[in-house]
């Protein structure tokens, strides 16, 4: 007779620790851009983080918009094995001046299409790297609203924006924070729209920004890990107290 409460409380401990993890899941399942900053009127860098969310479909296609707001002179993809990236170009209302010379289209759009027998599938994640600049500088973020598809036909939209004091939207659009350029003119590299994305990835004082920021987002989400780790522990350790609680109350009872 005594063993059945001991099982109800050790099923509500295993029930609640599957909750808490079920919980802080997703929030590490979203299409990102890393590293999350760059300095403001640099060159940078940057993947673009796609998970597979789904147990029964691998991911086909990615697609990602950039600003034209802010629109961006040099736009370069990186060759991803397995994938072939189109990028398609927009006339802009106003012309942007780059390096003294008037720019009048810029990339709107990259499309990575997975080639036959290549596939992001259930539990795998891929990234797409981008070499980007000069980046704006009356801006403090750029939003790169983006859509992934299955192989199943769904698509799933990352382009909600979040704003200050509201919760994460379900499916937020990746965003790159713009930081003050540390010491002098904001230009990053002076070779601007001739670097590579080689180059730009590891020549440009821009990335040692978004280095550090990707480095203390990493942090971020250990220190979420370990905090739902720690509940886990706690929920486990709190059921197991109880029980030897329990035990020892019927043990001196008899």
């Amino acid at each position: 007779m005594r063993s059945l409460p001991t099982r109800r409380l050790a099923a509500v401990a295993l029930t609640a620790a599957a909750s808490v993890v079920a919980l802080a899941g997703p929030a590490f399942a979203h299409v990102t851009v890393n590293p999350g900053a760059a300095a403001q009127g640099g060159y940078t860098a940057v993947d673009f983080r796609v998970p597979n969310e789904s147990d029964a479909a691998s991911t086909v296609k990615l697609e990602v918009n950039l600003p034209l707001d802010h629109p961006l002179a040099s736009v370069r993809t990186l060759p991803l094995p397995g994938w072939t990236a189109t990028v398609e170009k927009s006339k802009l209302d106003k012309p942007i001046k780059v390096h003294g010379n008037d720019v009048n289209e810029a990339v709107s759009k990259i499309t990575w299409t997975a080639d036959a027998g290549t596939k992001i599938a259930p539990g795998q994640f891929q990234e797409f790297r981008v070499s980007l600049g000069p980046l704006p500088t009356d801006t403090d973020s750029m939003v790169f609203k983006a859509l992934q598809t299955y192989d199943n036909g769904d698509v799933v939209r990352w382009i909600d924006e979040s704003k200050d004091g509201q919760p994460e939207p379900a499916k937020p659009a990746p965003v790159l924070k713009l930081t003050k350029a540390e010491g002098g003119d904001g230009h990053g590299d002076s070779h601007g729209v001739t670097a590579s994305p080689t180059a730009a990835a590891h020549g440009d004082s821009s990335d040692h920004a978004a280095s550090s920021d990707g480095g203390s987002k990493a942090s971020d989400s250990t220190a979420r890990t370990l905090g739902v780790v720690g509940i886990v522990v706690g929920v486990i350790g709190t059921a197991v107290g109880v029980l030897g609680l329990r035990r020892k109350t019927a043990g001196s009872a008899s």
